[in-house]
């Protein structure tokens, strides 16, 4: 599963930690972005961990390329998503969800929450692997 944004540093982290947090094990994750940022922001690790969620399950910034999204079975763009490529046979969401860079942290803990309500149904979409 791949979750892209613009910088790679806020809702794409967010929504990786917490689906490989709530998957534990059982789906592969990735967060990518069109122009990555050099680190997650501080503001998401924070509300990562406000939820329970170790903030090592942030992976560090990376390019969205070609091979990310072939590598990818599902692929969610999160904000404007419009620069992510399309490959053939992958399943594309799109999550309209607000940035936090910026943002103050009850902003940020309300794109937490809403990232995570997607990641439930998303869980509750995919096939059982009992």
């Amino acid at each position: 599963m791949l979750f892209v944004c613009s910088h790679n540093a806020g809702r794409s982290q967010l929504a990786a930690a917490l689906l490989a947090h709530h998957a534990q094990g059982h789906v592969t994750v990735s967060p990518a972005g069109t122009h990555p940022a050099a680190a997650i922001e501080p503001v998401v690790a924070q509300v990562l961990t406000e939820a329970g969620v170790p903030s090592a399950k942030a992976a560090f910034s990376k390019p969205l390329t070609d091979e990310v999204v072939q590598a990818a079975d599902i692929v969610i763009t999160m904000g404007r998503g419009g620069a992510c490529p399309v490959v053939a046979g992958r399943r594309y969401l799109h999550w309209p969800v607000a940035d936090p860079e910026g943002a103050p942290i009850a902003v940020v803990r309300t794109i937490r929450d809403a990232i995570d309500a997607h990641i439930t149904e998303l869980l509750d979409s995919l096939p059982s692997t009992a």
